[in-house]
């Protein structure tokens, strides 16, 4: 049987439908907005995983082809391992249901998204977390939900429930907020130099936006009778919490006074070493259950300091920024560098640039694409004292990454004012928390340093949350413990304007309009300090460009002359780059950028490329190559591909009987343009030129010179002249 609910959103419908398919996951939700199809699947184990002491959650969000009727690319032909934008939406659903389960929840579940169709207007991605909250709402996994997700936009000052791809592009704002009936649980999105006011108002109407997604879905629980089972999380043995509070937790509070992370950590894996010690005949169960309440007294006291003293862990504050380090051009070939240092967090940056070559292809459903800036952010295992296999990109590193980019791309130059393809690289080198935020810092550095004319800098900061009963405290600039043990991630960049990118997560059920402004407000007088201190170190982008970077010069030719530059098989533009070294890219509306180290170079490949493009004048003299002798004259290349017809008339100021006598294959010799006529073919003169040469010199008396009478003796005798013949 299948079960409906829609509602009317932004203009169109918002369908979900359960029952139909994937019967035999535990939840399964078909969504549709538009001609955008998702289904999403909901499947938990059986058996609870034993052992662990987190919620196993994956989500896995995949595009098929065929949903925008295209083929995938490749020698396989079909569709291979997830690319950023399906990474980012698995995030995307994973961040806002994940607080959703019940504590001491260790069954493992997946959800899976498959776009099925798509329109080419609607993003699937907030349709996924919609199906995701769905599938889990109808199934007998016990989600605290439903939940609801929408992307807000603003175009002309007015707020957009879901615009589509065409009006974001006219949108200052691109946020996707999901949550519950009462609170926001996730927010992730960028805008261009948007007031924290603005920014406000627009969570506050995409809050607004998502209450009848919820009751959409809970609408279509009502119809297939769902009732959850009750869930208790495993009971907390009394006798061992207390034998673990009198050994450790006065110690534990100890801990809270070491400033040094890992100080702290060696003499924490001492005191639980201890406390594992009294259990080291017990169970594993035992001791993973200890290792719990270790973790909750930690928890306890961490946010008892912070709510009865008004101290951190590290002695700041709860406003306070930790101290900051910025410098400049730290290594000497790369085009441009930074280190930035906050507390115990380190980002190393660097800038790269490069011609249109160097853009990222991008094959989305949405279509073929290409980025001329990009943000990539490493976090090796050396940075918090580990060791660990390096496999590549995570997903986490890829979410940083993407919001670092978002942050950054609002302040960079249009195309025409700066031509070239933009990459940055945070390798971060240490890190207490916030290393996302560091990498926007570091970056900024980075690009001011590379000469890049960005509008202004850009810093961002983390903001964190302890929140007992109607109690909350907002922490400017959290570190590590902080995040881990805190109620909220929720990070801010932007410039002194405004803000670029945001970004929230959080561990609690939701939070309320307060929390939002009262965060909002200490991230942007963070901002402000961070900034100062960067613009310390370099205040604006240098003037010039360092001397390891390509330097390149672009310019426009006619659309019709693109063939003659490239020349058969590419023939003619191989020469040219062979010739100066230069690397040369034209693009279809004739935008020509020549790119090199050398700048003599790339001016000499201009010229070059000016000569094959140029258009005959009338009345203009060229120093013209013979390449063909007829017997009616000879035509003369007077530019690269452009030759012109030098007739047996117009080679000399007397009369010839023969062209060879003149003229051979391979003579250069200098002409004048007579006529272009509509066609395109040029008529030259060598006899103009010569005329004027005579005039100069003077008489020359009555001497026929060495090719027999001139034109006008011949025409006296009767002959013809040979252009009449």
């Amino acid at each position: 049987m299948t079960y409906r609910s829609e509602i009317e959103l932004g203009g169109r419908t918002l369908s979900v439908e359960a029952g139909r398919v994937a019967r035999a996951a535990d939840g399964a939700a078909w969504v549709r907005y538009g001609d955008t199809v998702v289904l999403v699947t909901a499947v938990a184990s059986k058996e609870t995983r034993e052992g662990i002491d987190f919620f196993p959650l994956t989500v896995d969000y995949q595009e098929r082809a065929y949903a925008a009727g295209k083929i995938p690319g490749g020698f396989f032909k079909r569709e291979g391992r997830p690319h950023e934008k399906e990474t980012l939406t698995s995030r995307l659903i994973d961040r806002p249901i994940r607080p959703l389960f019940p504590q001491g929840y260790h069954q493992d579940v997946q959800i899976i998204a498959t776009v099925l169709s798509a329109d080419q207007e609607n993003d699937p991605d907030v349709l996924a977390v919609v199906g995701a909250s769905a599938a889990l709402s109808v199934s007998q996994i016990p989600f605290q939900g439903p939940i609801g997700c929408v992307r807000v936009g603003r175009i002309g000052g007015r707020l957009v429930v879901n615009p589509t791809y065409a009006q974001l592009a006219e949108s200052d704002i691109d946020v996707v907020l999901a949550g519950s009936e009462a609170a926001v649980v996730m927010v992730e999105g960028g805008a261009n130099e948007v007031p924290e006011e603005a920014l406000l108002e627009a969570l506050l109407f995409g809050h607004q936006a998502i209450q009848p997604i919820i009751r959409l879905q809970a609408d279509l629980a009502r119809q297939m009778g769902v009732v959850k089972p009750g869930f208790l999380a495993p009971p907390v043995d009394a006798a061992l919490k207390a034998r673990v509070e009198a050994l450790c937790r006065a110690r534990i509070r100890e801990l809270a006074f070491v400033p040094q992370k890992e100080e702290q950590k060696a003499r924490r894996r001492v005191l639980l070493d201890e406390a594992l010690a009294t259990v080291a005949s017990e169970p594993e169960a035992v001791k993973l259950q200890l290792k719990e309440i270790f973790e909750e007294l930690e928890k306890q006291e961490m946010r008892r300091l912070i709510l009865e003293e008004g101290r951190r862990v590290d002695g700041r504050a709860v406003t306070q920024v930790r101290p900051i380090t910025c410098e400049i051009g730290i290594l000497p070939r790369t085009h441009g560098s930074a280190l930035f240092t906050r507390g115990q967090t380190q980002a190393l940056a660097t800038t790269t640039l490069g011609t249109s070559e160097d853009e990222q292809r991008m094959d989305d459903l949405e279509g073929e694409t290409f980025k001329r800036f990009m943000l990539h952010y490493n976090f090796p295992p050396f940075s918090v004292g580990e060791v660990k296999f390096m496999r590549g990109a995570s997903r986490r590193d890829i979410g940083h990454g993407a919001l670092a980019e978002r942050a950054i791309q609002a302040v960079l130059p249009g195309k025409d004012e700066f031509p070239y393809t933009v990459r940055i690289v945070s390798d971060i080198l240490e890190s207490n928390g916030s290393s996302s935020m560091a990498t926007v810092c570091g970056a900024s550095l980075s690009l001011m340093d590379a000469g890049v004319p960005v509008k202004s800098a850009v810093a961002g900061v983390a903001m964190g949350l302890v929140k007992e009963g109607d109690t909350t405290v907002v922490l400017t600039d959290i570190q590590g413990l902080e995040d881990h043990l805190g109620d909220m991630d929720f990070k801010v960049a932007g410039t002194r304007t405004g803000v670029t990118s945001i970004q929230m997560d959080i561990k609690i059920q939701g939070i309320t309009e307060g929390v939002l402004k009262q965060a909002l407000v200490q991230a942007r007088q963070a901002r402000m300090e961070v900034l100062d201190i960067m613009e310390a170190a370099i205040a604006r982008p240098r003037t010039s460009l360092s001397p390891y970077a390509p330097r390149i010069i672009t310019f426009k030719i006619p659309t019709d002359k693109i063939r003659e530059v490239i020349g058969p098989g590419g023939k003619v533009i191989r020469g040219i780059v062979e010739q100066t070294g230069v690397k040369i890219d034209i693009e279809d509306d004739g935008t020509v950028a020549i790119a090199s180290v050398d700048e003599a170079a790339a001016q000499r490949a201009m010229e070059i490329i000016g000569k094959i493009v140029e258009v005959p004048e009338v009345g203009k003299v060229y120093l013209g190559k013979v390449v063909k002798i007829m017997e009616f004259g000879a035509f003369v290349q007077i530019l690269p591909g452009t030759d012109g017809l030098l007739h047996i008339s117009q080679i000399s100021t007397e009369r010839i009987k023969r062209v060879e006598d003149v003229l051979k294959e391979g003579d250069e010799v200098q002409v004048k343009v007579l006529e272009v006529d509509k066609s395109g073919k040029i008529r030259l003169s060598r006899k103009e030129l010569l005329k004027d040469a005579e005039q100069k010199a003077g008489p020359a008396g009555p001497s026929q010179g060495a090719h027999g009478p001139a034109r006008g003796e011949d025409r006296r005798r009767g002959g013809k002249a040979p252009s009449e013949r």
